[in-house]
């Protein structure tokens, strides 16, 4: 049975495992609502992806919920400004 020669170091046995940790998770704001989403990935709070829709997260909620979602999304798109090039050209 094989027995090891001599001790390991706490150092050593840590420096093994100094790559062993758990990673910040990477958000990117959703380009249809501006929910925090991770990327590559169909937003759950109003189902695009990719400026498409993929997914009818309306058509699964009570009226109540969809009213309040519609009345939501409607208020943050308002809050995005289209920016012409008309605007941009002036700054």
């Amino acid at each position: 049975m094989a027995v090891p020669k001599q001790r390991k170091t706490k150092s050593r046995t840590n420096q093994r495992r100094m790559h062993i940790y758990l990673k910040k998770t990477f958000l990117v704001n959703c380009s249809q609502c501006g929910q925090k989403t991770r990327p590559y990935v169909v937003c759950k709070h109003c189902g695009y992806y990719k400026k498409k829709e993929v997914i009818n997260v309306l058509a699964k909620l009570d009226k109540k919920e969809k009213k309040k979602r519609e009345q939501e999304m409607q208020e943050t798109q308002k809050e995005a400004p289209k920016t012409s090039m008309q605007e941009l050209s002036k700054k």
